[in-house]
This record gives C-alpha cells, sequence and structure tokens, in this order.
C-alpha cells in the first residue's frame, strides 16, 4: 500500500528511541506520504529540527507561543489539516499529558485540539512502563481510540532488559497503512469471503480422506480482514484454532459443503481461497465402518472429482467478487505450476508456496510466499521473503483493501 497524499503530523517526543524517528520520516516520504513534524523540547535533546525537516521537507514546529508559527500555520489548524497524528517515540511524560487532557506546550495542546485519529509509539524504560501510573494512563487513551504500535521488548539504553522499545520504523509504517486501509475498508463497507483448513471426505463413519493443512494461514487472513474493517465471512474446514475475533464463522467438513457455504455468503468484494480443498472424494460413502475382510484383501476406492470453489467463485457473472485471491501449494515448478493456475482457474491473484520436502509450511508459524497477479494480459510477480504467517496475512490484507476499495462495480452483470 502506498501513502500518497496522506498528511502526517508527527510528534518527536523526548528519549534515545527518537533517533529512530529520522528513519520513519524517511520511510514515509518513499512511499509518498507528506509528513509535519512537531518536536517537543525534550525529543529536541536528542534530534535537531535541522535533521527532521531535511528528511520531511517541511519547516518543523517546537514552540506553542511563536507568532511566526502560528500566523503561518497555528496549532489548530496543524492538528486539523493532517490525516492522521503519529507520536513516535511517545514518552511516559507526553502519555500522561494525553491521557489527563494536559496542554501545556505545543505537542499536547495539537494532540488535545485534533479531530483526527491519533497512533502512538511508546518508548520508556521497562520500571516507567509496567508502573500503575503508566497502566492507567495507557488504559485511559485505549478507551478514548488511541492507537498503539509496540512497544517491543529487548536490551534498553539504560542497561536494562525489559518491555519498552519504541517499534521499529517499519512496523510503525504498517500500523499506519492498517489504520488507511481500516478506514478505507469501513469508508466502502467492504465485506470479505475467506475459506480455510482442509476438507475432510468421509470413506465411511470412521475413515476420510483429507490433507495436513492447518488453517492457520486462511485465519490469519481472515483476522487480518476484520481488523481492516472489512465484514468477514470465515468458511473453514475442519481445524484447531480458535475463531477470529470479529468474524463470522461457518464450519463445514466436505468440499460440497464448502462450496454451499461460500455460495450463500454471496455476494461479497473479495474472496480469498486458502483452504486445502480435496480434489477428489469417494464416489460412495459406506453408512458402515468399512471392515478387513477374512482374506485381508485391499477394497478399491473409486474416487469422483470435487467442485472446484476457486474457479466457481471467479467465473464471470453477476455474484463474483471484485478481486478473488487463490491459494496454490506446488511440491515442484513452483512458478510455473501457480502461473498454469492462475490461467485456468480465472481468479485475479494467486499466492504460490512451496510444500516440498524441504519447506515447513503445514502447521508451522512461517511461510514464505510468491504472489502472482493477473495484469493486462500478462501475469506480475511479487517474491516475499520468509515471515511469519501472521505477518503473510497482514501485508495481504493491506493489498486487498487498497485494491478491492479502487476496483469498480460489476457493470450489466459482469465483473470489471
Amino acid at each position: 500500500m502506498t501513502l500518497t497524499e496522506r498528511r502526517i503530523l508527527l510528534i518527536v517526543s523526548g528519549g534515545i528511541a527518537a533517533y529512530k524517528s529520522l528513519d520513519l520520516v524517511r520511510r514515509l516520504r518513499e512511499r509518498g506520504a507528506s509528513v509535519r513534524p512537531i518536536l517537543t523540547a525534550g525529543g529536541a535533546q536528542f534530534v535537531t529540527p535541522l535533521a527532521l525537516s531535511s528528511l520531511a521537507e517541511h519547516k518543523v514546529y517546537t514552540d506553542l507561543f511563536s507568532l511566526t508559527d502560528e500566523s503561518e500555520m497555528g496549532h489548530i489548524r496543524l492538528s486539523r489539516e493532517a490525516d492522521l497524528v503519529v507520536v513516535a517515540p511517545a514518552s511516559a511524560d507526553l502519555m500522561a499529558k494525553m491521557a489527563n487532557g494536559l496542554a501545556d506546550d505545543l505537542a499536547s495542546t495539537a494532540l488535545l485540539a485534533t479531530d483526527k485519529p491519533v497512533l502512538i509509539a511508546p518508548a520508556m524504560n521497562p520500571m516507567m512502563w509496567q508502573h500503575p501510573a503508566t497502566i492507567r494512563n495507557r488504559e485511559r487513551l485505549q478507551a478514548d481510540g488511541v492507537t498503539f504500535v509496540g512497544p517491543g521488548t529487548g536490551d534498553m539504553a539504560c542497561g536494562e532488559v525489559g518491555a519498552g522499545r519504541m517499534a521499529e520504523p517499519l512496523d510503525i509504517v504498517a500500523a499506519i497503512e492498517a489504520l488507511f486501509s481500516r478506514a478505507t475498508a469501513r469508508l466502502h463497507g467492504l465485506r470479505a469471503l475467506v475459506t480455510s483448513g482442509p476438507t475432510f471426505e468421509a470413506l465411511d463413519p470412521v475413515r476420510f480422506l483429507g490433507n495436513r493443512s492447518s488453517g492457520k494461514q486462511g485465519h490469519a487472513i481472515a483476522q487480518a480482514l476484520a481488523d481492516h474493517g472489512m465484514q468477514v465471512v470465515l468458511v473453514s474446514g475442519p481445524v484447531a484454532l480458535p475463531d477470529p475475533t470479529g468474524v463470522e464463522v461457518v464450519r463445514v467438513e466436505s468440499a460440497m459443503e464448502m462450496l454451499a457455504a461460500c455460495q450463500q455468503a454471496l455476494p461479497v468484494d473479495v474472496a480469498v481461497c486458502a483452504a486445502a480443498v480435496a480434489d477428489w472424494r469417494p464416489e460412495r460413502r459406506e453408512t458402515r465402518k468399512i471392515k478387513k475382510g477374512r482374506d485381508e484383501s485391499v477394497p478399491t476406492l473409486h474416487l469422483e472429482e470435487n467442485p472446484d470453489i476457486l474457479a466457481t467463485l471467479s467465473r464471470p457473472g453477476p455474484l463474483r467478487p471484485r478481486l478473488v485471491v487463490g491459494f496454490a501449494a506446488e511440491t515442484e515448478d513452483l512458478v510455473d505450476n501457480a502461473r498454469a493456475k492462475l490461467a485456468r482457474k480465472g481468479c485475479d491473484w494467486l499466492v504460490a508456496n512451496a510444500v516440498d520436502d524441504q519447506a515447513t509450511v503445514f502447521g508451522s508459524e512461517r511461510n514464505e510466499v510468491r504472489v502472482l497477479r493477473a495484469d493486462d494480459g500478462g501475469v506480475a510477480e511479487d517474491a516475499w521473503p520468509a515471515m511469519s504467517k501472521a505477518e503473510v496475512a497482514k501485508r495481504l490484507a493491506a493489498e486487498i483493501v487498497e485494491t478491492a476499495a479502487s476496483a469498480p462495480q460489476p457493470t450489466d452483470g459482469v465483473p470489471a
């Protein structure tokens, strides 16, 4: 997701972590955001106004009572003309001011005067972070709708170890992108369908044909889309996972049941088919357990093809989602097989990952994927580095929301 034309008011308060704000400004500018910095007196002990202004390409504001600043950009306008206010680092002192409505400098006054969302990245000594007063303040701020990113845990500049490290700049950028995506999703009232887990195809009351899918990636995607403000229906095969928060969950077992549940969920704006659907099912389901014969002969299984859920949802028509995303698990020729599947199924994007003997995808917490997108008769390919399945889900969700929100509505029964 890009942040082109997004206006961010960045408040830099005191603390050694203030040096990270310089990299944060650079990362935001790379993504097209406009950044106006406010530097507190404490923050100016660690970074200079010249450094901030050089990277932001905007004047740095420091003084609440500067007549020049007030004539050019009063603190009210400064806080109102931003799309988002970011405090990084957010010191314990500034958090206390925010929680109690104090306004004795430019930063705290702008925060009290703003009508825009606020994201803060706390940074302080571990004992300060765990102090009852700080706990009360952060609970108050969360209740007021302030979004937190971090803090992380690790070595501190003071030599202690614990929670209190400011989130890394790229993590803050990701949180900013998620906030804007969430607002976009809510603005457009986007609705998503996600499939997850395996399907079990019954042979008899005891046995079934299945696969090793844990459902972790599909469930993470459903959660990430819900976190972005989308209304999400999750159609899940048999898994041992908790339901994602704020998601409507429909539990199924077989591929036929999954297809029926997906069709029942339509219309949706986005469909993400992350489930590992069995390709075949037994022609006949025995009503009794198949017993081993006296001669111990091996029974013959007659299989028939299951419905193709991804291809069905991708088929042109009035109920086709604006964006259909499929998944491909391959043991060989990952890219070639994924490209062929993208063309064969008719979906818009395909997320491919290797599941050969060297890969540890099934049941694990990590994934390494390639995202293929149908693009004007060609295929655009993006190789993502190995990351947690939650991180894959967050990155994919941000791109899905941005794409779906900007996609035109289907007209005359034909998808755009």
